[in-house]
């Protein structure tokens, strides 16, 4: 009984020690979240600042979890509410460092790895949700992590060479990225465009805002920047008149372009106009089947846990995200209409192949072959 003793202290020892980690992390995964999609860097300011009134938060008010309590959801100094995502992220991020510690304590050398790859697929997971972006900072330099850790530390990809592990992270990263970039560009050609016929006219004006514009259909504001993902996508709004450069146009088609627009043959470059508008009857915009962002993303989840993960993830990533449109379709017409984006449901392919992959592979693999 006594020699069982020890083992339970450590057993506790560790899982707690893994779960206060997680919540560490998880705090400054919030950091990232909120200031990478801004251009903002994640280490000046060095201490957290309330998003509200810029009020620098103290270090005792940032404890993960119990500052959030302790303040009752309410910055010190400006008592504005603080969204309660900041807790739930440290609470899922100290949850999953915690499962990866269950799972793979015996394999200790796994844990680092594992744990790098959780924050990004966190951090991934609530940038996309908002911004419908994953920056370059989590996927390329997430496969270049995944890349090196595998060189590292063989056993992520189940090798025992540094070399043999080094080659099957990039092949396994390039086959995700293969993958998907094939599905972009076959989306590409057969859903390229959106043809969007108005019920009425309705008035829309471009707006000059600093590197990017803002575009008003009807009410409706979107950036400019949103409607092109490649150089040679095209935005044509059908006007029923138009305002452009000081003149007025009837009945006109105008091309537009992230840096231009062409009307009549005539070239316009959008660097040198503030506005222009109109009345639009119908317009035209470029789509993707999905973003580059999630091509990298998933060469970035491959560098880290192989081909068969990559396959795996698509599969089930597709299925969730499959499931989850369904839902919003049975919802109404405005769920219909929201974006959905894809990266959160790659991670959640990548956190069940983590956990419970290999062993719904194989059990689907039997019940085929029955």
């Amino acid at each position: 009984m006594s020699s069982g003793v020890p083992f339970i202290y450590y057993t506790v020892l560790f899982a707690v020690t893994s779960f206060v980690l997680g919540a560490v992390v998880g705090s400054f995964l919030n950091v990232c979240i909120y200031r990478m999609p801004l251009g903002l860097s994640v280490n000046e300011p060095k201490r957290s600042f309330c998003p509200n009134c810029k009020a620098q938060i103290a270090w005792y008010h940032n404890l993960p979890v119990v500052g959030w309590l302790w303040l009752r959801g309410r910055c010190a100094n400006c008592h504005q509410p603080i969204a309660v995502r900041y807790p739930l992220v440290e609470l899922l991020t100290a949850g999953l460092f915690l499962s990866v510690w269950w799972q793979f304590h015996e394999t200790w050398v796994l844990l680092l790895p594992y744990w790098v790859l959780m924050a990004l697929l966190v951090v991934a997971t609530f940038i996309d949700f908002d911004h419908f972006i994953i920056p370059d900072e989590i996927t390329i330099g997430g496969t270049v992590a995944g890349v090196l850790l595998s060189l590292a530390v063989p056993p992520l990809m189940g090798e025992t060479s540094h070399a043999t592990g080094l080659f099957w992270s990039l092949v396994s990263a390039a086959i995700g990225y293969g993958l998907l970039r094939g599905v972009v560009e076959a989306g590409k050609l057969a859903f390229g465009k959106k043809r969007v016929v108005l019920p009425e006219p309705a008035d829309f004006t471009w707006t000059r805002k600093g590197d990017d514009a803002d575009l008003v259909i009807g009410g409706e504001t979107d950036l400019w920047s949103e409607f092109f993902n490649r150089e040679k996508d095209q935005l044509v709004l059908q006007c029923d008149r138009l305002t452009l450069a000081g003149h007025q146009h009837a009945n006109v088609a105008l091309q537009c372009y992230y840096n231009r627009v062409v009307l009549g043959g005539t070239t316009y470059r959008l660097e040198k106009l503030d506005t222009f508008s109109g009345r639009l009857s119908e317009f035209i915009f470029p789509r993707e089947a999905m973003g580059m962002g999630d091509v990298k993303f998933i060469a970035c989840i491959g560098a880290f846990l192989g081909w068969r993960a990559v396959l795996f993830t698509i599969a089930a990533g597709s299925l969730v995200g499959s499931v989850v449109g369904i839902g919003l379709l049975a919802l109404g017409p405005k769920a219909r209409s929201l974006k959905i984006p894809f990266g959160p449901y790659l991670a959640a392919g990548a956190w069940l192949w983590l956990f419970a992959g290999p062993g719904i592979l194989q059990w689907y693999l039997g019940f085929i072959h029955h």
